[in-house]
């Protein structure tokens, strides 16, 4: 290029202008020689300042072979070193952190107040008032209360084990001074391990204490239910929905695509506990010592199916158990009963229309009142919701719902197992303006059957029902 060549010329002009003054005596064809040599010199700096910016790597100019013309030490021409910029060092590989280093924390608390419209807050002696076995805070003296006050630690600490633990601090221990009930105890919820046996993770056994998968609702967390609280026939399986034991869960590549879309979209999962699952437990009931060498064995099966832009859930439980419950008299029952149950559940995802609903049968033990004693009985009951999903804008996302539940059997969690009479239905709105809280609100028209066999008849009243939660 002409640019080039005016450079080479110039710099050549100028290397001879600084030579002393004896190598400008020299013969023309040394001279000529020494200018070919300077060129090649400054041709081979031009050549690496290219290359420079196409690699970052030290250039080397080479010196072209030397005359075989005889010259002066002055006119032997010196080699020449040009640099590229050097390329920055390689970044060391990332150190592996540390099992305690993977570990996360976050939780969630629930408050709530119940207030009376009308109906059997109070009640004469040995008649039914009206009470839940899921929310203490429905009572004659019922004010605001802690429904729940959760933390959980859980973190991979190897490839193939994960951890997760789950204390609540709003339980609440009887018999203190007095017979007065204390609140605010901390009791262990979860403590297992997960032990993944490929590399998938589409497999994996769980030890430890964890939730007993039976049923749909019973396995969706507390957090993420629309309703204030689960449906008495399908939670009477599980009181407490936990216990120790050995579970084995799968989960097919397909069925967690479907799922994690899902969960993507904002809807309310039950939980990746895996399209299909199989556990052992001790069957006693959650913080309960076994009382028998007989284990609880249960199976959950459920598959989602995509129909447009909809999803379609179906599936199924079931469960055969030896159960001795707490009696009135202290201890627990001498007698092993026997619990045998199957469910069904289906599920509509709201897009923006969405319909839940499970049922199941069985026998388990319950009080008689004519033989004043427990024995093995019927049982079946369930629920029908129904709810809308309704993202806006500014507000956050509205979710109304509507649900009808109807029991009729034992609850073998309370003192004597006594038998549950339960029709109710249910009419809110949840509102979650920022992901860091939900409000929810709740009419509530009830008919029940209070949880203690001391206690005949039903009880009927309208209530309110309002919730906040902050997860963290």
């Amino acid at each position: 290029m002409i640019g080039s060549k005016h450079i080479q010329t110039g710099l050549a002009v100028s290397l001879l202008a600084l030579m002393p003054q004896a190598a400008q005596a020299q013969t023309v064809e040394q001279l000529q020689t020494q200018i070919d040599e300077l060129k090649a010199q400054v041709q081979a700096l031009v050549s690496a300042l290219a290359a420079s910016k196409n690699q970052a790597a030290p250039v080397v100019a080479q010196v072209p072979p030397q005359s075989a013309t005889p010259a002066t030490t002055s006119s032997t021409a010196p080699v020449v070193l040009a640099s590229a910029p050097t390329a920055a060092p390689a970044a060391a590989p990332a150190k592996s952190k540390a099992w305690y280093e993977k570990l996360s924390l976050r939780g969630y608390t629930q408050m709530r107040y119940n207030a009376f419209l009308s109906g059997d807050d109070t009640a004469p002696a040995g008649m039914s008032r009206l009470r839940s076995v899921h929310d203490s805070g429905i009572s004659d003296r019922g004010s605001f209360s802690l429904r729940r006050v959760r933390l959980v630690i859980q973190g991979d600490i190897s490839d193939r084990v994960s951890l997760y633990l789950q204390p609540d601090f709003a339980t609440a221990v009887s018999n203190q001074a007095g017979t007065e009930r204390r609140e605010g105890f901390g009791q262990l919820r979860d403590a297992y391990a997960d032990v993944f046996l490929d590399k998938a993770k589409t497999v994996r056994m769980r030890f430890g204490q964890s939730k007993v998968p039976y049923g749909w609702e019973n396995m969706q967390s507390s957090s993420n239910r629309l309703t204030l609280d689960r449906s008495d026939a399908i939670n009477s399986a599980v009181p407490g929905e936990r216990d120790l034991g050995v579970v084995a869960y799968y989960t097919p590549p397909a069925v967690q695509k479907i799922w994690d879309d899902l969960a993507h979209d904002g809807q309310k999962l039950f939980g990746n506990y895996g399209a299909f699952g199989f556990g052992v437990f001790n069957g006693q009931g959650i913080n309960k010592t076994e009382q028998n060498r007989g284990l609880m064995k249960v199976a959950l099966a459920t598959w989602p199916f995509e129909i447009g832009d909809q999803v379609v859930e179906f599936g199924g439980s079931a469960m055969l158990n030896d159960v001795q419950p707490e009696l009135r008299t202290g201890g627990v029952s001498p007698v092993t009963f026997k619990e045998k149950r199957v469910g069904i559940h289906a599920m509509l995802y709201p897009k923006p229309f969405g319909i839940q609903a499970e049922w199941n049968w069985g026998k388990g033990p319950e009080y008689d009142v004519a033989t004043q004693s427990i024995q093995t009985k019927n049982l079946q009951g369930g629920y029908v919701q129904a709810m809308l999903r309704l993202p806006t804008e500014n507000m956050g996302p509205l979710m109304p719902y509507g649900r009808w539940q109807h029991y009729r059997g034992g609850w073998k969690a309370g003192t004597n197992a006594p038998r549950l009479e339960t029709d109710e239905f249910e009419l809110g709105l949840e509102w979650q303006p920022w992901k860091a809280l939900e409000i929810t609100m709740a009419y509530a028209r009830m008919k029940r059957a209070e949880a203690d066999e001391r206690r005949t008849g039903r009880a009927e009243g309208n209530l309110i029902r309002t919730q906040v939660q902050w997860n963290y």
